[in-house]
């Protein structure tokens, strides 16, 4: 039963730290159009390179919530480890920074 558990749990944190990825993916090209077509529709290049950023780190700082989601789900019930542990640290002082910078 507990063994059984564990496993769907690693399951339920490999899709929320795969719909992370997705959601930088996604911001990544959604921000790169965006700009371009900014770009050709003769915007000013600060204005549109502002916009870029903005939008991109948006996207980042909602894709580092489901990769933080899912490694808390894995740090704490499937491998509780002093390098999952330092992981996690990372991750939320990366997410911390970009969300101060905007």
């Amino acid at each position: 039963m507990e063994e059984s558990l564990i496993y769907y749990l690693h399951c339920i944190a490999i899709a929320i730290e795969s719909m992370g990825v997705a959601v930088i993916i996604l911001a990544a090209i959604g921000s790169s159009l965006l700009f371009i077509n900014q770009i050709t529709s003769k915007l000013p290049w600060d204005k549109s390179y502002h916009t870029f950023r903005t939008n991109f780190a948006k996207g980042i700082l909602l894709g580092l919530e489901f990769l933080v989601a899912g490694d808390i789900i894995e740090t704490v019930t499937v491998k509780p480890s002093l390098d999952s542990l330092y992981i996690l640290g990372l991750i939320v002082l990366i997410r911390t920074f970009l969300s101060f910078s905007l």
